[in-house]
């Protein structure tokens, strides 16, 4: 039956179909990080070290858990995870479907949605990756056949991410003057954060401009240090209802609004897709910030996924923090760092510097900032977006918040 609402919108994002506010992280934990194939534990192990270090964190019994929600093909079973936890009862289990790493934020609305809906009254929502055991992520071996997107991309020789990511990065920089300078400003910022950072696999190791510009190509417009890690290791974030938020350990981080999708045809195997140069959140923000209920302006920081930095360069433009006319005017170094640039960016390290946990590492970052424990401390962190796989199908985003923001 029409509805008269083309778009399909309907009342998606009033106060009952809403997850403003009604969520509320009170755990974070992770393993060390290492570089992939390096770990020295098995990938459930792995994953079990995060989610009691995430426990810990909230001083919560894993007892209580009760669900678990993951994302990009996660091996790590919830009722294995269950069973060797100790879990009385497993009440959701829930894995985003596609997107890879695209899949970070949507994974938390996912465990989220199941609180909000008593399905579920503890969710932790957890990536964990070995690829000594497993295998690097992504690699293709021993495929006698390919069908889908690679079928139209092999023959060409197409064969890695960065070159299929390049072609639309270079079309949007073609088609707005952006210069290199602007990607070289996000990874320069990633890095910068990093030497705060411990637990980053580039802590003691920063770059600058000169070697930034020196490091070989990849596929243009991407140097290697535009392009993202690869690691091993495991993160972990608690959820509970937000009533009982303040119960907990650790000052809540509360879920004011998330979005996951894609725009039309973007996952469309020849690229052809309309918004072909894009990252893919043209039709994610307005659900976005319709649920939390905020603009750009109200944001303070930001965790972008990088898989490329041209993928920021987008997602930034898209989520309306300028526009691709101001981007060379706005990406420039001291505009991304915290404690005082207009956008604070990675404040971790990222998936450039820190880590390459699929992008989950950067949900625990936007709870750090909004608990003012980051090792690079925006000045303002009230509200935090954590932007998931810019260029994938689906994409999702995420905005936490304090509980004066909520």
């Amino acid at each position: 039956m029409g509805t008269g609402d083309p778009q399909g919108r309907g009342d998606r994002v009033s106060v009952d179909r809403s997850l403003r506010g009604r969520v509320a992280v009170v755990g974070i934990g992770e393993t060390t990080y290492y570089k992939h194939g390096q770990s020295p534990d098995a990938e459930f192990k792995l994953a079990l070290k995060a989610i009691l270090a995430a426990c810990a964190d909230a001083g919560l019994d894993p007892r209580r858990i009760d669900g678990f929600a993951s994302y990009g093909d996660e091996r790590s079973d919830a009722t294995r995870l269950a069973a060797a936890l100790g879990l009385p009862r497993l009440r959701s289990a829930t894995l985003q479907w596609g997107g890879g790493g695209g899949g970070c934020c949507a994974a938390v609305a996912n465990g989220a949605a199941a609180i909000a809906t008593g399905q579920a009254d503890c969710v932790v929502v957890f990536r964990s990756l070995a690829q000594g055991q497993h295998g690097r992520f992504g690699q293709v071996g021993g495929v006698a056949t390919v069908s889908g997107e690679k079928a139209y991309l092999m023959p060409y020789g197409v064969l890695s991410p960065p070159q299929r990511f390049a072609m639309r990065v270079r079309r949007f920089m073609h088609e707005h003057g952006i210069e290199q300078a602007a990607l070289r400003a996000i990874a320069l910022a990633s890095y910068h954060h990093a030497q705060a950072n411990p637990r980053a696999l580039m802590h003691g190791k920063p770059l600058d401009a000169a070697r930034y510009d020196a490091s070989r190509w990849i596929t243009e417009p991407f140097h290697l240090f535009d392009c993202c890690m690869e690691n091993d290791g495991a993160a972990a974030v608690v959820l509970v209802a937000a009533d009982q938020a303040r119960d907990f350990a650790q000052k809540p981080a509360y879920l004011l609004g998330a979005a996951s999708g894609s725009g039309p045809r973007f996952g469309a195997h020849p690229h052809n897709s309309p918004t072909y140069a894009s990252a893919n959140f043209g039709t994610l923000v307005p659900d976005l910030y319709a649920m939390a209920g905020v603009t750009a302006n109200d944001i303070g920081v930001v965790q972008s996924y990088e898989n490329f930095t041209g993928g920021v360069l987008m997602a930034l433009i898209e989520h309306g923090f300028f526009t691709a006319e101001q981007a060379n005017e706005f990406l420039v170094l001291d505009n991304l760092l915290a404690p005082h640039g207009r956008l604070p960016l990675n404040t971790s390290g990222g998936n450039l510097a820190e880590c390459y946990m699929h992008g989950f590492e950067l949900v625990l970052e936007a709870v750090r900032q909004v608990r003012r424990t980051s090792t690079s401390q925006a000045r303002r962190s009230d509200v935090a977006l954590v932007i998931g796989g810019p260029m994938g199908a689906p994409a999702s985003n995420l905005i936490l918040g304090s509980e004066a923001a909520a």
